[in-house]
């Protein structure tokens, strides 16, 4: 086989370079749906790992992030840095986040929160947490709820920092110390 036929052979199509360029776009930004709101919702709560409840009254009076994921899910592995990196810098400003597994044990959960060094609350899902936001089928889906208990937005895909300091950052201005 003389040289041009080896380059030609290996060389890809230009819809096969199209495809590879949308796959890595997606993989590192991919899109999120966000919807906006202001309904008051029911009482719900988790158990903990290590046992504890906690529930939604006890979450009054701080802007919430309920985060629901998977660890098998690529996007929320993805996204964990930031939400930890962004409940860091606010948590003494009023914001919490709890994040719910949508198929996990407590006894995985809690180890892979230990092995990936995060220290913001996680927890299985339950009846009240589905009664409360709904049955989520697609993770990441992330509600973002405010001092007052309302859920104020809604993301379906993967969170970035920006999009968190756009959604939160005035509802934690909006929140009195």
């Amino acid at each position: 086989m003389d040289r041009q036929a080896l380059i030609n052979k290996w060389t890809p199509s230009p819809l096969t370079l199209i495809l590879l360029g949308l796959i890595a776009w997606l993989w590192f930004r991919p899109p999120a749906e966000v919807s906006d709101g202001n309904r008051a919702l029911p009482p719900w709560q988790v158990t903990l790992p290590d046992g504890r409840v906690l529930s939604s009254e006890a979450l009054k009076g701080k802007v919430v992030l309920v985060n629901f994921w998977a660890t098998w899910c690529p996007y929320c592995r993805k996204e964990k840095p930031v939400i930890d990196d962004f409940w860091s810098d606010y948590r003494d400003k009023g914001f919490e986040v709890i994040s719910i597994s949508v198929d996990d044990t407590p006894e995985k959960i809690a180890a892979w929160m230990k092995d990936k060094g995060y220290a913001f609350m996680a927890a299985p899902t339950n009846a009240s947490v589905a009664a409360a936001f709904g049955d989520v089928s697609s993770v990441p889906t992330s509600f973002i709820v405010d001092a007052d208990g309302h859920l104020r937005h809604t993301v379906a895909g993967q969170l970035h920092s920006a999009r968190l300091e756009k959604l939160v950052l005035p509802l934690l201005k909006a929140t009195p110390p």
